[in-house]
């Protein structure tokens, strides 16, 4: 039996949060697998190591005097090092990161630095075995994941080593060079392990008791979410909600490893678990709810439009030739409505007019700006009657006017359109009928 544990910069932000983490880990023997990210902020003004080792690398990369800012880091460890009493020193290791600066190592490497040093005092104050994510994580030429690769030496690795920590974010080039991952660079590296030792779970520790049902800074202490499956947390994540990347599903969904993401300052809390499929219903009949603001639609109307063949790949096409990507497309028989993200849309928008003009002579376009879109989503709507006509009804009654609607032939989500005015009174009105009240 084995657990991969990937604790985030705030679980490791100080002394005193190590020894939480070390606490968790050897509070269960299957927790072997420990992946790292560097230092977070210990408190609100603070600085992430990560940005600190950017900012001392771009000094270095203009010729200007980095040693004061590379010390200032040293000095974040040493001050970890020292709260643990452990008896590890760090100083070849910073003589070896100043030289690699003045050398031009990248801001790859420089980046990677803070998960590197965090793994090295883990390791250390674990008693575990120490693996340089360099030697097991491979990027291709072109800079893509080599998933292959990686599993193949990752597995070989690991399958002797009873219990290890191999640093989150980074891995190498062919040519040995730092490759880091572009973000949520540490939890993909903890499912990447995860997949490599066909972990029973992989455990994502952070500073939030898992999801939540919707976004705290809108629904005051929303209750938590238990059990997600991975298409529900999709939907959810690309709307919005994050507390973890979604590149970072993918190698343990491949296995059918479940997550769970727990609270680092509150371990005797459950989290929540991410998993393929599930028998358990949800406590509520939606799983969550997430939004954005800042959409707009180009509503285009035309007589007899759904007898025109291939009319909705014109319409698409002229999209793509000005290199807008579109997230939904409602229709009727003889209106067609492309949303798209205003900020990409808005100084393109008389050339995506004209080129639609052009290509299916419409009767007429109207443009609508300053929307929002809400995904209600949840597994327990299907099997539900008047979901949508609960949602409706709540959002009339808060006096929000829905203007569009789109619901997934799955029936595991419904997309609401409204006035950007009006994001946070649906969401209110939304969680209301469902969690408050659940009329």
């Amino acid at each position: 039996m084995a657990k991969v544990v990937k604790f985030g910069g705030s679980s490791l932000a100080s002394a005193e949060q190590f020894q939480k983490a070390g606490s968790i880990i050897r509070a269960d023997q299957e927790r072997r697998y420990v992946v790292p990210s560097a230092p977070g902020k210990r408190f609100d003004k603070d600085v992430k190591v990560t940005d600190m080792l950017y900012a001392c690398y771009d000094l270095a990369s203009s010729g200007k005097e980095f040693k004061e800012q590379l010390r200032a880091i040293e000095a974040r460890y040493q001050e970890i090092i020292q709260g643990l009493k452990l008896k590890l020193s760090l100083k070849e290791e910073f003589l070896t990161i100043e030289k690699n600066f003045n050398a031009g190592a990248g801001s790859n490497y420089a980046a990677s630095r803070g998960e590197y040093l965090n793994g090295i005092i883990m390791a250390d104050y674990l008693g575990y075995e120490f693996i340089d994510a360099a030697e097991v994580i491979f990027f291709k030429e072109n800079g893509e994941f080599d998933a292959d690769t990686t599993n193949k030496v990752l597995s070989e690795r690991l399958a002797g080593v009873e219990r290890a920590v191999i640093p989150g974010f980074y891995g190498s080039m062919p040519d040995g060079r730092v490759k880091t991952f572009s973000r949520g660079g540490s939890d993909i590296t903890g499912s990447i392990v995860a997949k490599a030792v066909k972990a029973d779970a992989y455990e994502n520790w952070t500073d939030v008791s898992g999801f939540l049902v919707a976004d705290p800074r809108i629904i005051e202490n929303p209750q938590a979410i238990e059990v997600i499956t991975y298409r529900e947390l999709r939907e959810l994540a690309y709307m919005g909600a994050t507390v973890l990347h979604e590149e970072a599903i993918f190698p343990v969904r491949q296995e059918g490893i479940p997550i769970n993401i727990r609270n680092t300052n509150a371990p005797e809390d459950e989290g929540t678990w991410i998993v393929e499929s599930t028998c358990q219903k949800s406590r509520y009949v939606i799983t969550g709810i997430a939004g954005k603001k800042g959409f707009c639609s180009i509503n285009i109307e035309k007589d007899m439009m759904n007898s025109e063949i291939g009319f909705g790949r014109k319409v698409l096409q002229i999209f793509e030739e000005n290199g807008i990507s579109f997230e939904h497309v409602p229709s009727g028989i003889d209106t067609l409505t492309v949303f798209v993200h205003q900020d990409e849309f808005a100084h393109k928008e008389q050339k995506v007019v004209a080129g639609l003009h052009r290509v299916v002579n419409p009767d007429s376009i109207d443009i609508e700006s300053d929307l929002a879109l809400i995904a209600v989503v949840g597994r327990g709507m299907k099997s539900t009657r008047g979901t949508a006509g609960r949602i409706f009804s709540a959002l009339a009654h808060s006096n929000v006017n829905v203007k569009m609607i789109d619901q997934g032939s799955s029936e595991l989500n419904i997309i609401i359109g409204v006035d950007n005015k009006d994001f946070e009174t649906a969401i209110k009105a939304i969680y209301d009928i469902f969690v408050t009240t659940r009329l």
